[in-house]
């Protein structure tokens, strides 16, 4: 009967003994201090119960005792907190080494795309034994990525870049699910992680069909779009050159600084107007209506890619 039961999805992330051993802590700390105060509850009912010929008398207090049970559960606090926080910021800090894939939630499914161009919906092959990144958005309603196994979760809100990282550590296939109440068939919004030797997952990408990668695609929009006629290095340039911006930090008009990242070039396509590079006037027109969430990756990926050419000056940062 229980032959299948476990208190835990099964572990198959880098992470997510350490995420479990924090719950199994928590959880034995519950039940001891539980058992401990039902047992003097318990004793102190039968203890000093009414009984004929017993009076009760009043207690003084203990300072040992009203001292010990404020700073033990302090002390295990701030050992539980130290203990999540260095998980959590490990959880939240990906490797600079690892493959980025795009992810795009929309009611009612999900949408990726590998580093090397190739797309799946609902599905996700990764090799074992490698970090992975997955930057996500939505382009409709608030979703949620969630791989129970791995023990990763992340919201995918209209408008705002999120991410998360995992390095899976055994083969097999595991479930993707919606997190996040989006709508009639939220249900159905799931899907699987298939976790594959990485000679087995070379063999794939070999038989799907590819395209061209997310920075090849992100180019030709950059030029389509003419974004090159105004971000080209060299004099009479209109806009910020973007070679080797990316990652670093960008002085506003207005005095302000902010970082060059995923929503900062998101919101310079659709309102350019609202926070403009020092230095240059707010002539860039908005591609409102005219790019998706998935041409915004695009462009992104291939910002990412620039490198200054040599001799420039190092962007600032």
């Amino acid at each position: 009967m229980f032959e299948d039961f476990s208190l835990f999805p099964e572990a198959a992330s880098s992470y997510a003994g350490d995420i479990d051993a924090v719950y199994i802590f928590l959880i034995g700390v519950t039940v001891f201090f539980s058992t401990l105060i039902s047992i003097a509850l318990l004793w102190c009912m039968l203890r000093y119960r009414r009984r004929e010929g017993h009076q009760a008398q009043q207690i003084e207090g203990s300072l040992l005792l009203e001292l010990s049970w404020s700073i033990v559960p302090l002390l295990i606090c701030l050992f539980v907190f130290g203990w999540g926080a260095k998980i959590f910021y490990n959880v939240l800090t990906p490797p600079k080494d690892a493959m980025e894939f795009y992810v795009t939630g929309k009611q009612w499914m999900w949408r990726i795309q590998h580093p090397t161009g190739q797309r799946e919906i609902n599905q996700l092959h990764v090799p074992v034994g490698e970090k992975i990144v997955l930057k996500m958005i939505s382009e409709d309603v608030n979703h949620s990525f969630w791989i129970p196994a791995f023990r990763v979760k992340a919201d995918v809100v209209p408008g705002l870049y999120s991410s998360i990282w995992f390095e899976a550590t055994k083969v097999g296939e595991y479930h993707l699910f919606c997190a996040e109440y989006c709508g009639t068939k939220h249900s159905k919004m799931g899907g699987q992680v298939v976790v594959m030797d990485p000679s087995d997952y070379q063999a794939w990408l070999d038989a799907e069909p590819a395209g061209v990668t997310p920075v090849e695609a992100g180019r030709l929009l950059f030029e389509n779009l003419r974004c090159d006629t105004c971000h080209a290095a060299g004099s009479g340039q209109r806009g910020p050159d973007l070679a080797g911006r990316f990652g670093r930090s960008v002085t506003l008009a207005d005095g302000q600084t902010m970082r060059f990242d995923e929503d900062y070039v998101r919101e310079s396509m659709l309102e350019p107007t609202r926070r403009v590079s020092a230095g240059f006037q707010p002539v860039m027109p908005t591609y409102q209506g005219q790019v998706n969430e998935d041409q915004i990756q695009k462009i992104i990926a291939y910002l990412k890619s620039l490198e200054p050419e040599v001799g420039d000056a190092a962007p600032e940062r």
